[in-house]
């Protein structure tokens, strides 16, 4: 009896909630959203949804990881069912299917677009050679990944190449982020560790790259459950500078619990010369635009964006070089109810912009009306799912995917005797069957 108890407890904490995902192409022709197993495309040339074409039928489980390679040319996905798709931009058809052993936590592209890469939950990153993609072929291709580094049964929570396609960066929730020489040949593993960055005192969620003119190998900024985003020289691991956005954002108070205000954050975005980074943080209604200072190397606050009149808190945030919009959305979604796989709120902040002044910034930099986004009523009508959404619907989202987080990522402390309990209780020692003697 408190066997099953304990088992019913756990399973209603680590409720499969998936937060709503948002990727922009790099020069904006397209917009994409996930929300549980579902991708919306809207394209910009035509005005309209994009047809997604794939034999096998598409996701069966929530996406976890979506992205637009550098060029532009392919998008991938890939999530919960244990698969990674690769899609043609031109076409919107799935042109690579990958299977993962485990489920897939992030992903990324290689800068020249030869070499794909993803994690699963059980720490393992594994590639995908894709140099002989073809617009032409007609069929989807199965594809074998191959493992070429592990972060040792740690959940990896991001993927990242370095501007200059040297290195791969993988963060986990163990608080740590691995710099990895990705090697000339990653078929054979990526053994050669350049640095480790440490000094999260929680899970790192998020990473993006800042890089300029005259820094073109760039830095490394992280989020974290700390509620801090930190500024990092990557190769040599030296932590730079460190920005306390909780406090800073008015979210933390000397009076309130750790546990009652989540200030996780959530998501990243550079503009395309680093001088800016917008940070997407739980429990903000809006975002957090940092100034980066590459001769200083330091962090600062530039301002708040906040959104007015609706709970909107971004669960990603995306954007394209060319444009100066940041894009935003918020939502939430569980398979075991079909009401949320609709549930999504699509935002743009103007003013993010490469090379301007503090004061342009501050002017500048506001969500702008649904009227004004690119894409106008057809773009929020496919990527929202609809165009109304009661506000107790996104208050009821936000709880959903704070407590999804701090389940999945926050890792828990069992006694010696919970833990012996939990181990006889695991399905794989449950399904295996008896040795004969």
């Amino acid at each position: 009896m408190e066997d099953h108890d304990i088992e019913e407890t756990e399973q209603k904490l680590e409720a499969e909630v998936a937060p709503a995902l948002i990727a922009l192409h790099p020069n904006q022709k397209s917009v994409s959203v996930a929300v549980g197993s579902g991708l919306r495309i809207f394209n910009f040339q035509y005005g309209s949804a994009a047809q997604l074409l794939d034999e096998n039928g598409g996701h069966k489980d929530s996406i976890r990881a979506i992205g637009y390679s550098n060029s532009g040319k392919l998008f991938v996905s890939g999530g919960d069912d244990k698969l990674v798709k690769v899609w043609d931009t031109n076409s919107w058809r799935c042109v690579y299917s990958v299977v993962s052993e485990k489920r897939v936590t992030s992903l990324a592209v290689s800068g020249d677009d030869k070499f794909l890469c993803f994690s699963d939950k059980f720490g393992v990153v594994y590639v995908v050679d894709i140099r002989d993609y073809n617009e032409e072929k007609s069929a989807t291709v199965d594809k074998k990944a191959v493992p070429i580094l592990s972060h040792y049964c740690s959940i990896i929570t991001r993927l990242e190449f370095s501007p200059d396609g040297k290195y791969i960066v993988s963060a986990d929730r163990d608080f740590k982020i691995r710099v990895t020489l990705f090697p000339k040949e990653p078929l054979k593993g990526a053994h050669e560790i350049q640095s480790f960055c440490l000094g999260h005192t929680e899970f790192v969620s998020c990473l993006a790259f800042v890089s300029c003119q005259d820094y073109s190998q760039g830095l490394l900024v992280s989020g974290s459950g700390d509620s801090t985003v930190r500024l990092w020289d990557y190769a040599s691991g030296s932590l730079l500078d460190t920005c306390e956005v909780g406090a800073k954002a008015g979210l933390l108070h000397s009076d309130q619990k750790q546990e009652e205000v989540l200030t996780a954050v959530t998501d990243l975005c550079a503009t395309s010369d680093g001088s800016l980074v917008a940070a997407a943080i739980q429990s903000l209604p809006g975002i957090l635009l940092l100034r980066c200072n590459f001769s200083a190397r330091t962090l600062s606050i530039a301002k708040v964006v906040s959104v007015a009149g609706e709970t909107f808190i971004p669960t990603s945030i995306a954007a394209a070089s060319s444009v100066p919009l940041l894009w935003m959305v918020m939502g939430a979604s569980s398979l075991s109810t079909t009401n949320s796989a609709l549930l999504a709120r699509v935002r743009v902040v103007s003013g993010f912009a490469a090379d301007h002044s503090e004061s342009f910034v501050a002017e500048s930099s506001s969500v702008i009306e649904d009227r004004e986004i690119p894409g106008g009523e057809p773009l929020l009508q496919e990527l929202q799912g609809k165009l109304s959404i009661g506000e107790e619907a996104f208050s009821t989202a936000a709880e959903a995917v704070k407590t999804a987080m701090r389940n999945l990522l926050i890792k828990k402390q069992y006694s010696t005797e919970r833990r012996e309990l939990r181990k006889r209780g695991r399905n794989d020692k449950k399904n295996q069957s008896p040795t004969l003697s």
